[in-house]
């Protein structure tokens, strides 16, 4: 696709960013169930049905533009999925685990955030008003969904982290190691 015009970019970036919601949508369930934590697992199920409704916003989206949401692979959804599935493989504590799992998780809001600001904006400025109110719920989504792995991380996950850690520095294999 030669990309003359903003709406072109604006055509482009919508595919990729359908791109990265697909994969995600098939990704999810392996990073659920590699989750330890019922909070953890809860929010990012719920997001998981987010997810899906927002490929839904986007197909709309694309046939309101009589265009395909296929024809662009998003190569940067790919690279983060991929330390995601390393975060899984890893050999790690359950809340370490965890810890590194709202850390990825985190990557992947912060930049479909990125790409759902900027597609917004184009659509603003294509006077695409139904477009920018599906995009909106979309990105406020996206915010609402970091803020929540925020509060379980500071909250929950990362203080049973360190509590762990705490754990390992008291026990007498631990002081051994450390003389």
């Amino acid at each position: 696709m030669k990309i003359n015009t903003l709406q072109d970019l604006y055509i482009h970036e919508l595919q990729d960013i359908y791109s990265a919601e697909t994969q995600l949508v098939k990704a999810l369930p392996k990073v659920i169930e590699a989750c330890t934590s019922d909070e953890l697992r809860s929010a990012l199920e719920d997001h998981l049905d987010q997810t899906k409704e927002q490929v839904e916003r986007l197909d709309t989206i694309f046939e309101s533009l009589d265009e395909s949401p296929k024809g662009k692979k998003c190569m940067a959804m790919e690279g983060l999925l991929k330390e995601c599935q390393e975060t899984i493989s890893e050999d790690m504590k359950d809340e370490v685990r965890d810890a590194a799992l709202i850390g990825a998780c985190q990557r992947v809001e912060h930049y479909e955030i990125a790409v759902y600001g900027t597609v917004s904006t184009f659509a603003k400025l294509l006077g695409r008003e139904d477009d920018l109110d599906l995009l909106g719920q979309t990105l406020d989504e996206e915010k609402e969904a970091d803020e929540t792995l925020t509060d379980i991380a500071e909250n929950t996950i990362n203080v049973e982290a360190a509590e762990g850690e705490e754990e390992e520095a008291e026990t007498p294999s631990a002081k051994k190691k450390g003389k």
